[in-house]
């Protein structure tokens, strides 16, 4: 047996109520994602990485030791000495390598900048991650508040349609009025269907974002008042470009990579320096003498191989890398353009726009009552409805692409500038 379609509403709505819910505030939510969020944990392991190999770029070379022995311990007759002989040949060496020209400490100097590159590039994914973060809470938000449009709509126009398949049962209203209830109906569950697919898949971001796997569901809490109060008094586009210009970590990434680049070469001109070798060597009977001792001295010539390949490279590297960062500072300046155009465009259509719904509400409750006495017909009837949801939705969009528009914004300056949460 079909259940009514208020009744099949109802225990629809009931199975939803009954998923665990967690309302969560925008700060807290953020909290959990620095302490949690896995991608930024395993970033924060190539920074440590980074740093342990400037720490061993410094690290002094071990000694050398050789030891050779006469495995069969044979004696030495010598006519010179006194006994005649002498005990079996025993050879002692120790060699330590030494770094000329600054070579270590510039290797030092050039790994630990690399390890500054990693910590732009820890700061670039959460800038990154953030701004995915907060984007999906406020359009999760949003869908929300656009569900409970639907859940109302469907509620309502399943009671109406309830009653009118009971007066055409009873033959009082014709059947193309109640397929065309029915009808609407339908379509009004397909579309929240659709957003219900929407914020089930942000519902996933979400809980990825923060690393939670209880599998509830969160409840955003936005405080309205303080998104209508966003806006860009006090604050040029030229303003906020120099800002960026300076904050932006995937800009300062570069920068620090040319900087390495820069060590490198330093780096590359004194490895054209041979390492020096000294040691020392003990020759117990292996010599002209019995206990030589003789101290060692040890160079490459560099004839040939004066390291000129890696030099032209790191040459190389450093113009290229100056290509790149004034690429990024022309994509700074242009995002940082285009999100403020964005947001100015979103602002002026939001502030221009009439979101009072309390007039469509009242209104409604007339039309169903009208609709009733039969003063309306249904496609007038269903008209209204259309527009009644039509302008609630439209109104959820409107204020989601505007926080989304300042969230751009704030992503492209790269700190949040402008906060509807604080």
């Amino acid at each position: 047996m079909l259940l009514p379609v208020a009744a099949q509403v109802s225990a629809a709505a009931a199975a939803a109520v009954a998923t665990d819910t967690v309302r969560l505030s925008l700060p807290d939510a953020e909290q959990r994602f620095f302490q949690n969020n896995l991608a930024v944990l395993a970033q924060q392991y190539n920074v440590t990485v980074a740093q342990a190999q400037a720490v061993q770029a410094r690290v002094i070379d071990n000694p050398t030791l050789y030891v050779e022995q006469d495995v069969l311990r044979r004696r030495i007759t010598r006519p010179t000495v006194p006994e005649g002989t002498v005990g079996s040949e025993a050879i002692v060496t120790v060699q330590q390598l030494f770094s000329l020209a600054g070579r270590r400490k510039a290797a030092g100097r050039t790994a630990q900048q690399g390890a500054v590159v990693e910590q732009y590039n820890l700061q670039e994914l959460l800038r990154t991650l953030r701004y995915q973060l907060r984007t999906t809470y406020y359009d999760v938000f949003f869908k929300q508040q656009t569900l409970q449009v639907y859940d109302t709509e469907i509620v309502s126009l399943g009671r109406t349609v309830n009653l009118y398949q009971t007066q055409y049962e009873r033959g009082n209203v014709a059947l193309k009025e109640v397929i065309r209830l029915r009808a609407f109906l339908f379509a009004l569950q397909s579309e929240q269907q659709a957003i219900q697919n929407d914020l089930a898949a942000e519902q996933t971001d979400l809980h990825v974002l923060l690393h939670d796997a209880t599998g509830s569901q969160f409840v955003p809490v936005v405080d309205l008042a303080r998104t209508r109060a966003l806006n860009l008094t006090g604050y040029s586009e030229q303003q906020l470009v120099d800002s960026a210009l300076v904050l932006r970590t995937d800009l300062n990434a570069r920068r620090a990579s040319l900087e390495q680049q820069n060590l490198n070469l330093k780096l590359q001109q004194k490895l054209a320096t041979p390492d020096l070798a000294v040691g020392y060597t003990y020759d117990k009977a292996g010599s002209y003498i019995n206990n030589y001792h003789a101290l060692t001295l040890g160079v490459a010539v560099p004839l040939f191989n004066r390291n000129q390949g890696n030099i032209q490279a790191a040459k190389a590297q450093i113009a290229g890398s100056k290509l790149l960062v004034d690429q990024q500072q022309l994509i700074v300046q242009s995002e940082v353009h285009r999100a403020y155009q964005l947001a100015a465009r979103n602002d002026v259509l939001f502030q221009s726009t009439d979101r009072d719904t309390a007039p469509f509400a009242r209104l409604m409750v007339g039309i169903e009552q009208s609709y009733a006495k039969r003063i309306l017909t249904v496609v007038e009837y269903l008209d209204f409805y259309e527009s009644y949801k039509n302008n609630l939705v439209q109104l959820n969009a409107l204020r989601d692409n505007r926080i989304r528009a300042f969230e751009q914004l704030n992503f492209a300056v790269g700190k949040p500038v402008f906060r509807a949460d604080q």
